[in-house]
């Protein structure tokens, strides 16, 4: 039975596969969503934006397609010409200068020559805007994934084990479950973002245990659905252990269900990162996500620096957006009911 349930799925998924290559919509928006992954795995392994932390440009440095920023006057007064006026008579630490001045000088420092203009413009430090966005997608994505998988992981386990054994535990499990769910998401968030530390696995961790509910409430339907019928009940006759039933006879058949909140929770996650950053309350202060250039971003505009805004907007739009499509074409592709076989 097990041989024939294996080929059953693997049929199933080949299926999914070919439903999946005739959206054309879907396949774009997968290849910009791995173009996406690829680029944060090399933020993550420091060969691209590793220097996001260096101030390469002057502050606030426009985009290159903008060209440099006019010089603005700084008002300096102008210094008298002629020579300075001896002082040595009456200064009693005149005969001093000349050898302060030569010790100075074994402590100067040149300052770098900064750019102008960088490509996507630089922040009230001189930073590259473009840098920082690579490098806070790396920190956005990772905590929409990471949190996305330890939820859908919390909620599958918690679901297939009550809607499986019901009674007791299905009972306990699902006041568990209206606990959590009589407390409006926003604010269960910010009571465990106000307990917990900032940085990014706290993230996760408060993501994972306040978005698990959605997962195990579907989880459980399809465990109760599923568990009653004629390829169970067989395997039970067999003598096949609960465990195997749960794990290894019904879960390849709801499969589909984690998989596809497993992507809807991703951009969900990311939405929350990018708010609990930008109020302060996510990662730390020597790290940069897309939350946190928001915040920076909101001051510089009023200075009619725009492009950290527009930058950090139009990469995350871009992910949030491809990830939605490509989402919804999974879904089309994984739905029992849209391939007709239910």
């Amino acid at each position: 039975m097990s041989a024939v349930l294996s080929s059953s799925s693997g049929g199933v998924w080949a299926a999914s596969w070919r439903r999946l290559k005739t959206d054309r919509v879907g396949m774009a928006c997968m290849v910009v969503v791995g173009l996406f992954l690829v680029l944060v795995l090399l933020a993550a392994t420091n060969l691209v934006a590793a220097g996001w932390q260096k101030e390469i440009g002057v502050p606030n440095a426009p985009p290159t397609l903008l060209g440099p920023q006019p010089p603005e006057d700084t008002g300096a007064i102008a210094a008298p010409k002629g020579p300075n006026v001896d002082l040595s008579d009456i200064d009693p630490l005149a005969p001093r200068y000349a050898e302060w001045a030569e010790r100075a000088k074994a402590f100067k420092t040149e300052e770098a020559v900064r750019s102008q203009t960088l490509p996507l413009g630089g922040d009230r430090l001189g930073r590259d805007v473009l840098a920082k966005v690579i490098k806070g997608a790396e920190v956005s994505i990772f905590v929409g994934l990471a949190a996305a998988l330890a939820a859908t992981l919390i909620g599958t386990l918690l679901g297939a084990v009550s809607g499986f054994f019901g009674g007791k535990v299905g009972d306990f499990l699902e006041w568990v479950y209206n606990v959590f769910t009589a407390i409006p998401s926003i604010l269960l968030i910010f009571a465990f973002a106000a307990i917990f530390h900032r940085g990014v696995g706290s993230v996760v961790a408060i993501l994972a245990l306040t978005g698990w509910t959605g997962i195990y409430r579907l989880i459980r339907a399809e465990f109760i659905k599923h568990r009653g019928r004629e390829y169970v009940r067989s395997a039970e006759a067999i003598g096949a252990s609960q465990a195997s039933r749960m794990f290894k006879h019904i879960l390849p058949n709801v499969s589909h269900v984690a998989l596809v909140q497993l992507s809807l929770h991703v951009v969900s996650f990311i939405k929350s990162e990018v708010i609990l950053s930008y109020l302060g309350l996510g990662v730390g202060v020597d790290q940069v996500s897309w939350g946190t250039m928001l915040a920076e971003a909101q001051n510089e505009m009023i200075l009619g620096y725009w492009w950290q805004l527009g930058a950090v907007t139009v990469f995350m739009a871009v992910f949030v957006t491809a990830f939605a499509l490509f989402t919804d074409a999974l879904r089309d592709a994984l739905d029992p009911k849209l391939r007709g076989l239910e």
